[in-house]
């Protein structure tokens, strides 16, 4: 049995788009970042950056945080969704990676500045929305002959859709990116995506 200490965010549905698609048994805990839950002590004893998602792994006691770790994690447990010969694991592993030092970070803070920052600043909103289209256009590119990011469904598409999947939320659009639109339209329709991206 898994542990998953998460939230609303697209980082936090990244850990239960993966249990789901991997089908290991897991027990949600609510973090309520909004109410600051994620700094309670005894929170902090499972992530000590106070950051969701986390997992506990009750069968062996290991603690995970950092969402794409977790997808490592249980990649590794299960033998899914991430291969084995070396080449193609490595390019998962650097699409991954991407999606954690890019697509996160750049998405965020255009989430940040264009809709929760108390102050508008037109040069920060400029700055991400240019480089979350910039993104768009990479992952448009590496989708043209793809029909998952490399080229077999893996954990480098489980974390980088819910990203993705927000693009009207930050009042974008995917109509000059036709590969990664019908990309998003592909895995939106699996089952166990569409059960993860409603936890909690």
């Amino acid at each position: 049995m898994i542990d998953l200490y998460t939230f609303t965010t697209p980082n936090g549905r990244k850990a239960s788009v993966m249990l789901e698609e991997v089908g290991l048994p897991y027990n949600v805990h609510k973090i309520d970042i909004t109410k600051q839950e994620q700094f309670t002590p005894e929170y902090i004893a499972i992530n000590p950056n106070s950051k969701i998602p986390a997992i506990v792994d009750q069968e062996t006691g290991i603690k995970v945080f950092e969402s794409g770790a977790i997808l490592l994690y249980l990649a590794e447990k299960t033998g899914k969704l991430l291969p084995t010969d070396q080449k193609s694991r490595f390019q998962v592993i650097e699409w991954l990676m991407f999606q954690m030092a890019g697509v996160g970070p750049m998405f965020g803070q255009l989430n940040h500045f264009k809709r929760f920052a108390p102050e508008k600043i037109p040069y920060a909103i400029e700055r991400y929305e240019k480089e979350t289209l910039r993104i768009y256009g990479v992952l448009d590119k590496q989708l043209v002959d793809n029909e998952y990011i490399c080229g077999e469904y893996s954990i480098a598409d489980v974390a980088t859709y819910p990203w993705v999947a927000i693009y009207k939320f930050q009042g974008l659009t995917l109509d000059d990116y036709p590969n990664l639109k019908r990309w998003v339209e592909t895995v939106q329709q699996r089952p166990a995506v569409q059960r993860g991206m409603q936890i909690p």
